[in-house]
């Protein structure tokens, strides 16, 4: 699974996307922004961000993988599996808050 991942991540940087820029988000949408981290993406890679149905998406496993690759994979999701698209309900600078607080570990 973490080959798939760095497969996506890859040809996502090879196709040229351009950084998200973190957008100046209020504490009360980072506030929702966490707790949308721990539900909801929890419901698949576990409720401590180890691994479940997706794979363990905690900072050390994360290390070296660049935030614009994890700001896409958030808002595009990965074909094939079961990472769906959040664009439809996320704006890249909520995206890439989240891709930077998975990145920073600060998952309590």
């Amino acid at each position: 699974m973490r080959e798939a991942l760095v497969t996506v991540l890859c040809f996502t940087l090879l196709a040229g996307l351009a950084p998200a820029a973190a957008a100046d988000l209020s504490l009360e949408r980072e506030t929702e922004l966490e707790r949308l981290v721990l539900q909801d993406c929890g419901s698949c890679h576990g409720l401590t961000l180890k691994g479940g149905l997706g794979p363990d998406i905690r900072a050390e496993t994360l290390a070296g993988i660049p935030p614009e690759a994890l700001t896409e994979i958030v808002l595009d999701g990965i074909p094939g599996t079961a990472m769906p698209p959040w664009r439809p309900l996320l704006s890249e600078g909520d995206a890439r808050w989240i891709a930077d607080f998975l990145l920073k570990g600060d998952v309590e």
